[in-house]
């Protein structure tokens, strides 16, 4: 069981257009202000993602929850956003069989259909709850700060439906994952008595997967959680190195910022190679973004790299021509699985048929192995920088590995690209405008601000 990063491919001895060897010389001897740094935060408590592969306890919270509802229900639905949702849905798909919620009960081994809603557009959400068996459905409401207006209003709808079918008894089918201590979902579980797990104070929301936040749905799932926890923890403690070639998670973050800022290669593209793993991309999108894209001081331009997700090899087909000939701005990141949970065989079929002929023989695992090989090995010919993550298997160890990795390395990028990686304050504005419209009682600053925007000119509209 391992996951390593060879990044040749985004070194300038192998690429044109790569990193040159004097920038990754200083970068490892300049290594240690940054480990010192990330070193100093973690002993600061800022830095609780990477104390959870050892919390017992807060594993624990899980794993009871899922033994004592196991068989109660049929069909359990989360509702959040964020980091809230993409963690538990990059474990689904990596984790479970594919078309889960098609699988007959008993191909499912008794464990529950899932669905998540990480968005409020009434379509899907009535669709949805038309379809549910109320009697048989679990809802898992996530929003660390209790207030997340998204989730708060899908909650609502919930609940009123939950209400009108069982009076008091709707706690029954309601489990909060939130703050410890406070908040409007702690509030009301401390009213009520609904079933509450924690997320601990000082783990944000994008950092949170490895916390009942993605650890109960892949409990309630079936999922191997203390594998997740072990792959997340082996990664953690390779990650302590303060010996930059040695730090998987410093590697990768440090080798991102120098494209960069040094070479203007400022999109980072994250491409499984697996199906199973393709949500883990959408995840890191948000984890990179959130991060690192940020003011370091006020009224300045902003900084930070974009973040972009792809699947090999169906965007080959697509996103690849961009890469290979757009503009000299990204690096791709390949994640390549040394074996594939199942391979299938590619018969010998229309010898005669040159464009077949080549293909029978071989297997469909060793023709997308081959296809990362070859888009790696054609991006390095063009000048374009790119490394890949192996991992052995696409199982909760390397899962959770990878996600410690990533984790990590958003940390180191955060110290190098000299911004805050833990906050959002972007994000917050957009959030008091809603609150304003809506009529938050809290929010008259904010309503006030709203009310000094241009209004629509007629002029600029067709």
């Amino acid at each position: 069981m391992t996951i390593r990063i060879d990044y040749t491919n985004m070194l300038a001895g192998a690429v044109a257009g790569g990193i040159p060897a004097a920038a990754w010389e200083g970068a490892q001897r300049d290594f240690g202000a940054a480990h010192a740094a990330v070193q100093q935060l973690r002993k600061s408590g800022a830095l609780g993602f990477l104390d959870l592969p050892r919390d017992r306890a807060l594993h624990d919270q899980s794993r009871d929850f899922a033994k004592r509802v196991r068989g109660k229900f049929d069909d359990v639905v989360l509702l959040g956003i964020g980091g809230s949702a993409l963690g538990p849905v990059a474990l689904h798909s990596a984790l479970n069989k594919r078309d889960w919620n098609t699988l007959t009960k008993k191909e499912r081994s008794g464990r529950p259909r899932f669905h998540v809603l990480d968005n409020v557009d009434p379509g899907t959400i009535g669709h949805l709850m038309g379809r549910l068996e109320l009697e048989r459905t679990l809802f898992v409401v996530i929003s660390k700060s209790g207030g997340t207006a998204e989730t708060m209003a899908q909650y609502l709808v919930v609940r009123g439906a939950l209400n009108e079918r069982f009076g008091a008894g709707a706690r029954e089918h309601l489990v909060f994952v939130t703050d410890p201590a406070k908040g409007a979902l702690r509030d009301i579980a401390k009213h009520e008595g609904v079933a509450t797990l924690d997320i601990p104070p000082n783990v944000g929301g994008r950092f949170s997967v490895l916390t009942p936040v993605g650890i109960l749905p892949a409990a309630l799932l079936g999922m191997k959680t203390a594998q997740l926890l072990a792959g997340a923890a082996d990664m953690e403690k390779r990650c302590r190195s303060g010996v930059l070639r040695e730090n998987p998670g410093a590697v990768f973050g440090t080798l991102q910022w120098l494209a960069d800022t040094a070479l203007g290669r400022g999109t980072h593209v994250l491409m499984p190679y697996s199906d199973k793993l393709r949500d883990l991309a959408p995840w890191f999108v948000q984890l990179w973004a959130e991060s690192l894209g940020k003011h370091r001081a006020e009224g300045d331009a902003g900084f930070g790299p974009t973040p972009l997700a792809a699947r090999g090899a169906t965007d080959q087909h697509s996103q690849v021509q961009l890469f290979m000939e757009g503009t000299p701005n990204k690096t791709v990141s390949f994640i390549q699985l040394g074996e594939h949970p199942v391979d299938v065989p590619i018969p010998k079929l229309h010898q005669d048929v040159p464009e077949l002929a080549y293909l029978g023989g071989h297997h469909l695992g060793e023709l997308i192995d081959i296809e990362r090989r070859a888009t790696a090995g054609a991006l390095a010919r063009r000048g374009r920088p790119n490394l890949t993550i192996h991992a052995d298997h696409a199982d909760e160890w390397h899962v959770g590995a990878l996600i410690m990795l990533l984790e990590v390395a958003t940390i180191y990028a955060g110290h190098l690209y000299g911004v805050n990686p833990l906050n959002q304050p972007g994000v917050e504005l957009g959030k008091q405008f809603t609150y304003a419209m809506l009529g938050r009682a809290d929010a008259d600053a904010a309503r006030r601000e709203w009310e000094k925007l241009p209004k629509p000119d007629p002029d600029a509209s067709v």
